[in-house]
């Protein structure tokens, strides 16, 4: 009997270990070397549960238990579990989303990309809050704790307010201002659009191969090499992650730091000095440069905002449950 108890234990053992190297591989941002900026520390003291699926039903099953269903939905709640898909299974490219009609496929999607949208916003979120605290604090005339500071300066540097930590003067209004603009979350409804234009609902080479759902480029070696590539774009490949939850921090840093995107950080901080709501489908207006198609590809966005009705994702937000990690087993993984 106490060998039995005691096997029982170390299998205890054995699963919690294996849940935390599965949570930190999972939460982990997409820069290694930033670990306090876009840290998961907010999830920190969650508890965390493991769902390994085969099926669309197993599946189906669990989000219907936790009433995150259509029904819910229309009934005005807006609180959205923390069910967080640690990888793109190729069944779904290859089996699933072509056996299920088209509403399905669209709602499976969006159910599953919502929750990573808003951890991914939470982490900002979390970020802004503490550099809004110390901005505060030395606009007072105080001075911020050395970790206060070392904060600051790596969020500049990371946010590409400036180059090295060494030339960031805390003081600096200009520079307050700008890293104000650009620590900042984006709306769901926006983000949700991108994604399902981009990764072709989730079912494109890349996503599938690389957990990559908005198409961004890379001229590094980490990446997936286009069939066709275009001489005149050099050789790019895309970029690929090791979750799907990567991929989504990665695209909200690109919007928030890269200078193609500084009318959309404008209108937002518009937004915000206003008072009012910071909407997905004013901002999509602001991405004629996401995509060569130009206002082609704004008109595209807005289409999927209107026939999805994704205005209201925009008031969605995480319950306070535990953190369940959506694990893809068996065949077609």
């Amino acid at each position: 009997m106490k060998s039995i108890n005691a096997w029982r234990a170390w299998r205890r053992v054995v699963s919690v270990l294996i849940t935390m190297i599965t949570i930190g591989a999972f939460l982990t941002g997409c820069d290694t070397e930033e670990k306090s900026i876009g840290s998961s520390r907010v999830e920190a003291e969650r508890p965390v549960e493991r769902f390994e699926f085969e099926s669309g039903e197993q599946l189906e099953q669990l989000i219907n238990s936790l009433n995150y269903t259509p029904e819910a939905w229309q009934d005005g709640i807006r609180e959205v579990p923390r069910l967080y898909i640690t990888n793109i299974p190729k069944r779904w490219r290859d089996k699933t989303s072509k056996e299920i009609p088209v509403v399905t496929k669209k709602r499976v999607f969006f159910r599953l990309m919502g929750p990573l949208i808003l951890h991914a916003n939470e982490l900002i979120q979390a970020d802004r809050q503490q550099l809004e605290s110390i901005i505060k604090t030395i606009k007072s005339g105080k001075t911020p704790s050395p970790s206060e500071q070392s904060f600051l300066k790596e969020s500049a540097v990371a946010y590409k307010v400036a180059e090295k930590e060494e030339d960031v003067d805390i003081t600096d209004r200009g520079l307050q201002d700008e890293l104000l603009r650009r620590v900042d979350t984006l709306p769901p409804s926006l983000v949700l659009a991108q994604t399902a234009e981009e990764s072709g609902w989730g079912t494109s080479r890349f996503a599938v191969e690389g957990n990559a759902l908005f198409g961004m480029w890379t001229w590094s070696d980490k990446g997936i090499t286009p069939k066709e590539q275009r001489s005149e774009h050099g050789d790019h490949k895309i970029a690929s992650y090791e979750t799907p939850l990567q991929s989504v921090i990665a695209y909200m840093r690109n919007i928030n730091t890269h200078p193609s995107y500084k009318s959309l950080r404008a209108g937002r901080a518009e937004m915000r000095r206003a008072g009012t709501k910071i909407a997905g489908w004013e901002l999509a207006k602001t991405l004629t440069k996401y995509s060569e198609r130009g206002q082609e590809y704004v008109d595209s966005l807005h289409a999927l905002m209107k026939t999805n009705m994704l205005m209201e994702t925009d008031d969605a937000y995480l319950g306070d449950g535990p953190t369940i990690l959506l694990i893809p087993v068996g065949e077609g993984t």
